[in-house]
């Protein structure tokens, strides 16, 4: 049932944000849409060419929307869903007419306790997951079940992408950190990861500090990176980052480069004691814009359709702490200016841009879709 919210409404809607002061009529206007409902935690959804949607269930199941008919499919392997972890990120190939790979991010048992995040592809064949090839297992183990990451994506080269969070044995900022897993070139977790399509490593991925060849990691330092994606003009990577107590961050995603995470964050640990003084140091790369407090930041897209008129090319950020979807004005690589575009659904999980051009979001308790469109 499309909710067409009324002039009154739209304005209470943006009552607690930044307001769009251009013409009104390059402004979209909104409609929301509840597409499906009653689910647990869907965390990751992507779109097939023929304009079916895949989605899945923190829990480790997996579904195929097709028009009104949702089905389950079967023979995805067993997940941990435990504390921060289960089916996390679902993506398709950008050649999936050709080849049929789809592409999953979930935690898994590891078998001397704790966590493991692994990649796989495979293929659905009826109703049914086939295929299955595993790229990527985190070394070591994630013992406290949090800070798992975890996005998918792909640039125009066909490279991909993977987000994982710094794992380990407990998130704790500053130089007497327990757990330096971001920082070390050798431990696979607080990384993003750079593949070819079949999980191997590009020969021209960075060499880190203390290795003599590349690796899959692209860029270290990384917390707790919940959101990925590309920018459709500069193919850039743009990510999202959980802070600690404040310091949320977007980044901009650059080969080498290090994060800075656990020793500098515009954030403090949870029990107030500070990391660092600022987030300024040789060797560091800088955040392109934070929020603190935190508001829970994950998903993330660029708005790319005409439909939304002077909203294209702005950055849609999702929070869970904040219950609050926000569009991001970019400018030159900066985000210059920011507004609610929903709130009061519950805790914002992720947001696709849809092949017709409508924004998908997904929030929880319970967890469903809204479509937002734009007249």
């Amino acid at each position: 049932m499309l909710i067409l919210l009324s002039l009154a409404a739209w304005i209470l809607l943006h009552s607690c944000s930044k307001q769009n002061t251009g013409d009104p009529e390059e402004v979209p206007q909104l409609k929301y849409n509840t597409i499906l409902t009653g689910y647990e935690i869907i965390w990751g959804m992507d779109f097939l060419p023929d304009g079916d949607m895949i989605f899945g269930e923190k829990r480790g199941k997996l579904y195929r929307k097709t028009n009104e008919t949702v089905t389950e499919i079967t023979g995805f392997p067993a997940v941990l869903s435990s504390g921060q972890g289960g089916l996390l990120d679902i993506k398709a190939h950008p050649d999936y007419a050709d080849n049929g790979w789809i592409y999953a991010s979930y935690s898994a048992s590891n078998t001397s306790g704790g966590g493991l995040l692994k990649l796989i592809r495979f293929r659905i064949t009826g109703n049914q997951v086939r295929d299955i090839e595993n790229l990527f297992t985190t070394n070591g183990s994630d013992t406290w079940f949090g800070h798992y990451g975890s996005r998918i994506v792909f640039d125009k080269g066909n490279y991909l992408y993977l987000s994982v969070g710094e794992g380990g044995t407990t998130s704790y900022g500053g130089p007497d950190t327990p757990n330096n897993n971001a920082q070390n070139p050798a431990s696979s977790w607080g990384k993003i990861h750079r593949f070819r399509d079949d999980g191997s490593v590009p020969a021209d991925n960075p060499v880190l500090p203390g290795n003599t060849s590349p690796t899959s990691v692209y860029s270290y330092g990384h917390r707790n990176p919940q959101g990925l994606t590309v920018h459709p003009v500069t193919d850039e990577i743009w990510e999202t980052e959980h802070g600690p107590k404040g310091g949320d961050e977007v980044n901009i995603i650059l080969k080498g480069a290090n994060y800075g995470w656990p020793v500098y964050s515009l954030g403090v640990n949870y029990d107030g004691t500070t990391i660092s003084s600022g987030h300024t140091a040789k060797g560091i790369t800088e955040p392109l814009y934070t929020w603190t407090p935190s508001i829970g930041i994950c998903g993330m897209a660029f708005i790319t359709s005409d439909r939304f008129k002077s909203w294209k090319g702005n950055l849609l950020v999702s929070g869970l702490a904040s219950q609050r979807l926000y569009r991001c004005v970019v400018n030159n690589n900066k985000i210059t200016d920011e507004e609610v575009v929903l709130t009061n659904y519950g805790r914002v999980r992720n947001v696709r841009q849809a092949p017709d051009g409508s924004i998908y979001v997904s929030v929880e308790n319970p967890g469903r879709i809204i479509q937002i469109l734009a007249e």
